[in-house]
């Protein structure tokens, strides 16, 4: 049977199915893996924070869903791993690409699924994303490795350093800047030849789930790009504990990247982590005593 053939008009459509259902009239979002968008056995509400109403169902994907992205993933760097820098680079700026010619119907969704103003979506989230694809895709074709020529004690020699992917890469990225932290670990992990299991925060997956079509339209080789929705202490743990997960990227709370850390160190892996908030909370002068708390917590 012949897969397929997903088009621009296709992704359009995704597009506008979302953006006309507010009110949790779209079916379930899906986990992707080995290029499908597959359903999980379970799933989760997803809030609007301007309504603090439901307005999509998301996957809680299990171990086994889990599993499965990462044997997608495994299978993919056997060849992923061989093809060329400049056939990767030139990948990711198809993907660029797509999401800036589409970057106004995806700030909408990043708007309702987020909490924060379409017009700053427009200006700053997507248009990050698209730079983040596209600067690790063109500094890649330039990262030259460090090399010596060393004359003693042997005679001339030149002494090189070879850069080599990794492996499995699984991402795990936070609910305030979906999509651009996102495309800001994809982006490098990608163009260094490693394939990815990336894991987006289950508050806020729907433009990671529009990526995934992105990465498809794009056409990006099966199973190189896999995305399991679900909550951290599930999905995103099972991906820490993976033994065929190489390298792990974190960005969220210090208490999580301790536990993170702690873990990969059993199975010496990779670890890149993006810990703890910096951003002050602003207290007006009619607060609530009752809420002090809360406030300082």
């Amino acid at each position: 049977m012949t897969p397929s053939i997903f088009t621009r008009e296709d992704f359009s459509a995704v597009l506008k199915k979302l953006i006309d259902s507010p009110d949790n009239q779209h079916e379930a979002l899906t986990n992707f893996i080995g290029n499908e968008f597959v359903k999980s056995e379970q799933l989760i509400d997803s809030v609007n924070p301007a309504t603090g109403k439901v307005w999509i169902k998301v996957p809680n994907a299990t171990a086994g869903e889990v599993d499965k992205a990462v044997e997608e993933a495994k299978q993919a760097f056997k060849t992923w791993s061989k093809t060329t820098v400049q056939q990767r680079s030139a990948l990711l700026n198809k993907v660029a690409n797509i999401v800036e010619e589409f970057n106004d119907e995806i700030a909408i969704l990043e708007s309702r699924d987020q909490g924060k103003p379409i017009g700053v979506a427009k200006v700053m989230d997507i248009p990050r994303c698209v730079q983040n694809f596209r600067e690790f895709a063109n500094a890649a074709l330039y990262t030259l490795s460090t090399s010596t020529i060393l004359d003693h004690p042997t005679g001339t020699c030149i002494n090189y350093v070879k850069h080599d992917p990794v492996g499995v890469a699984g991402l795990i990225s936070p609910w305030n800047l979906p999509l651009y932290l996102l495309s800001f670990k994809l982006a490098p992990a990608l163009v260094a030849g490693n394939t990815v299991v990336c894991k987006p925060s289950e508050m806020t997956s729907v433009t990671a789930w529009v990526l995934m079509h992105v990465f498809k339209l794009a056409g990006f080789p099966t199973g190189v790009i896999n995305m399991v929705i679900g909550e951290g202490r599930s999905a995103g743990q099972r991906l820490v504990d993976h033994p065929d997960v190489h390298l792990i990227s974190f960005t969220g709370s210090t208490a999580i990247g301790k536990k993170i850390q702690e873990d990969s160190a059993k199975l010496n892996k990779k670890v890149s982590l993006e810990m703890g908030g910096k951003n002050p909370g602003i207290v007006f002068a009619n607060y609530r005593s009752s809420d002090l708390a809360a406030i300082v917590k």
